[in-house]
């Protein structure tokens, strides 16, 4: 399994450092720094106690937590929320709760979204005339359909 060493500084002391919750996952989990409610349809900046040196050629992706999704319907706004190789500040989760009726309670160290660290080229647009063709061409927003 590759691996990359990510400078990290805990901007909490009083929580755990981020960490997988079980082998083979791909994130590790993000921690909340300070108790919140979001109420119904309510979004909220939530500090996660961490700064990071992503390495240039990576990102980090802040990716929600799909048990929140599913129990709680708490997701991120920006998701992914995207960490530039030249951040240097605490990552913050934008947390959203989707729920029209119910409020939700976040405490502090609850694991509240998921960080990932992905390899990412330097592109360069090269402008041409046209485009090579595809199948799909210009199709796209639900252009295959959602059943066989």
């Amino acid at each position: 399994m590759d691996e990359i060493k990510i400078p990290a500084v805990r901007t909490d002391n009083g929580l755990p450092m981020p960490s997988y919750a079980y082998e083979g996952d791909a994130g590790i989990d993000l921690r909340a720094t300070e108790d919140c409610v979001l109420g119904p349809l309510e979004r909220k900046l939530v500090p996660c106690g961490v700064a990071v040196a992503i390495p240039p050629g990576y990102a980090g992706l802040v990716l929600p937590r799909s048990g929140l999704a599913a129990k709680h319907g708490v997701s991120l706004v920006n998701a992914p929320g995207l960490i530039d190789s030249n951040y240097r500040g605490e990552i913050k989760a934008i947390l959203l709760n989707t729920d029209p009726d119910n409020a939700f309670e976040v405490r502090r160290g609850d694991r509240v979204a998921q960080l990932v660290v992905v390899k990412v080229p330097r592109m360069t647009l090269e402008e041409v005339e046209d485009l090579s063709s595809t199948e799909r061409g210009a199709g796209g927003f639900g252009s295959s359909g959602v059943s066989l």
